[in-house]
């Protein structure tokens, strides 16, 4: 199962929280989308994915298109619901509730890592359902692409914090064993 982190936008440039606002990608978003289409041609060995799925924000949707995979929007892969927290950054954050993280606070107005990790859990049943049949590729967001690798581990939705993910990026998960793993996290459009 191939995780693909969609390109640049000006806030996850800045450090901006960004759930539900649907941004578009920079120029250089757009331009390390793109170099993302020869690495999945090769890693899917030039076979479409059995299921490919997408946030139905633009800067998932624009990512998946520049990589040239046809997919299907998800409702469960839009980001974690930051609430009041939309469109500010940590440190700002840290100055109404200090000591705060996505991982282990509240979002005002928005949603828990644990209620996003029960729709991760919905995506991940519709993967592991596709995978006897061939490769899958899910297009969406850091934090919820973070919450869906500690799940697919079995871990807590809040263990997500131990998967940094840069935008443009590839993880793969697989199972060694009949155990699931990662294979590779954070892989870069050019390997």
């Amino acid at each position: 199962m191939y995780l693909v982190r969609h390109g640049e936008t000006e806030w996850s440039k800045s450090g901006q929280h960004t759930s539900h606002t649907d941004l578009p990608l920079t120029g250089n978003g757009e331009a390390v989308a793109l170099a993302l289409k020869p690495v999945l041609s090769a890693v899917l060995g030039g076979r479409p994915a059995v299921l490919a799925l997408s946030s139905p924000l633009e800067r998932a949707r624009r990512t998946a298109e520049l990589a040239d995979v046809a997919v299907e929007l998800d409702e469960d892969l839009r980001e974690v619901d930051y609430g009041d927290y939309e469109g500010i950054t940590t440190p700002q954050i840290r100055e109404r509730d200090p000591g705060w993280s996505v991982w282990t606070h509240p979002n005002p107005g928005g949603e828990t890592v644990e209620q996003a990790g029960q729709r991760v859990d919905r995506v991940l049943d519709r993967a592991r359902a596709a995978l006897p049949e061939g490769n899958v590729v899910l297009f969406a967001h850091g934090h919820i692409l973070r919450v869906l690798a500690a799940r697919w581990l079995g871990l807590p939705a809040s263990e997500g914090r131990l998967f940094a993910l840069d935008t443009a990026t590839l993880g793969v998960l697989g199972t060694e064993h009949d155990l699931p793993v990662i294979r590779r996290w954070n892989a870069p459009a050019v390997w």
